[in-house]
């Protein structure tokens, strides 16, 4: 958390240099705006105020309730329009990943001898506002789908082959942080047991359920 001015003009300069590209850029312009009123003193009166709330209104989630009821004559200024999502760093991608992405093995429920199957699935979701950038991802990795669920976007790759040779071979060039670094490990062994047909087995069927359970949520 950044809070004393002098802190803030560093992130703030930190994105200047290296553009946010979903719809975060537009609640980062109002927040500059507000910080600058912040700066010049502005916000000591009511008019300035009032001004930082029309922004506030516009940014993230809008106003609480409460500040709806102390400053009636709220009118929201118009969102900046983010222009050009388009993907062109591929680390720009592996950290949007580490924030959206999932790497998620489906064990279902199937006709064949095991009576279960598995299947691989990497699914990125963002909020609607955001369907070019969601679109762009189908061209960059050049497989998967989009799907739309009420206010978000969800992008699937669940190919075998597709994740076998273009989503696991970007992620061992742009390595993932964290968590999700780890779960991306654990959904690459469950990809190599698949590759060599293990869970068509009892016993790799039986791997892959335990790698499952401390991946994500079970970690």
């Amino acid at each position: 958390m950044v809070r004393t001015p002098k802190d803030l003009a560093v992130i703030i300069d930190h994105f200047d240099k290296y553009p946010l590209i979903t719809s975060k850029r537009s609640d980062f312009e109002l927040f500059k705006q507000v910080v600058d009123i912040i700066n010049r003193k502005q916000h000591l009166s009511f008019e300035g105020l009032q001004q930082i709330v029309n922004l506030r209104a516009s940014i993230n989630n809008g106003l609480s309730q409460k500040l709806k009821e102390a400053f009636p004559d709220t009118i929201p200024v118009q969102r900046p329009i983010v222009k050009d999502q388009v993907i062109k760093d591929p680390n720009w991608l592996a950290g949007f990943t580490n924030g959206e992405g999932c790497f998620h093995v489906s064990i279902f429920k199937s006709s064949t001898k095991l009576g279960e199957a598995v299947r691989l699935e990497f699914i990125i979701t963002q909020h609607y506002r955001d369907e070019q950038l969601m679109r762009s991802l189908i061209e960059y990795f050049d497989c998967g789908n989009l799907s739309k669920d009420r206010e978000v976007f969800h992008y699937r790759v669940g190919k075998f082959s597709d994740i076998e040779n273009k989503i696991i071979p970007f992620y061992e060039i742009y390595p993932l942080l964290g968590q999700k670094g780890l779960d991306y490990a654990d959904f690459c062994k469950v990809a190599e047991l698949m590759k060599s047909k293990a869970h068509f087995t009892a016993s790799g069927l039986e791997k892959i359920i335990k790698i499952k359970a401390g991946m994500n949520r079970g970690r």
